[in-house]
């Protein structure tokens, strides 16, 4: 899925990074952040009121996000926005969201579903 050479395996430096990013999104309250950041871009007052979280909480989020490339800040005025860091990040979340979505209809309501083997 374009990564160019199929038989190469990825280095032990980028499955690190890649897990990280894998634990970042493990958190409904940063799935619940990028989630909105995937309409526009906010600031942080706004985008705790509408993700339903403190604000400390949500600035804790997005420094964690930040530090992993997923959100950017830019300052407009005397605020900052946030945004999702580029389109690669938009792709991410919309194809996790559209892979549960499919093949976990169930995880919507927060059900565990259990696969017969």
């Amino acid at each position: 899925m374009g990564r160019g050479n199929a038989g190469e395996l990825i280095s032990q430096e980028q499955a690190f990074a890649v897990a990280e990013v894998m634990q970042a999104l493990a958190s409904p309250a940063r799935v619940q952040i990028l989630d909105r950041l995937l309409r526009s871009s906010c600031p942080v007052g706004e985008l705790a009121a509408q993700v339903g979280m403190e604000q400390n909480t949500v600035s804790n989020h997005l420094r964690m996000l930040r530090h992993l490339g997923l959100v950017a800040g830019h300052r407009e005025g005397r605020r900052v926005l946030y945004s999702l860091h580029d389109d690669h990040v938009a792709t991410l979340i919309e194809q996790a969201l559209t892979h549960v979505g499919h093949h976990r209809p169930a995880a919507a309501s927060g059900a565990m579903t259990r696969r017969a083997g």
